[in-house]
């Protein structure tokens, strides 16, 4: 389950990370992946718009598609791709 907490860790660590290189590995179905190389652009309450390098397309993706791992996200920090640090999950009873 997805809490507003979670959505908002994310939402922050993606703030962050404006103007920086990553590569967002997607599904397309039928065990097809795509995995390209783009930069966030701009972040808004319920989703952020990432460009592509190679057709500079903007795309839109919400937070909870990274939350549920629809979409994977691997930031540049210099020297390699690392992984977006997603938050634990949290636990309410």
């Amino acid at each position: 389950m997805i809490f507003k907490d979670d959505i908002a860790s994310v939402k922050t660590d993606i703030q962050e990370k404006i103007g920086q290189k990553i590569i967002v590995r997607g599904t397309l179905g039928r065990n097809k992946y795509y995995e390209k190389e783009a930069t966030i652009e701009k972040t808004y309450p319920n989703l952020f718009i990432v460009k592509y390098k190679e057709n500079e397309r903007n795309v839109t993706y919400s937070y909870t598609d990274v939350l549920t791992k629809t979409v994977e996200v691997q930031v540049f920090d210099g020297q390699e791709y690392c992984p977006l640090v997603l938050p634990e999950v949290s636990k309410k009873f």
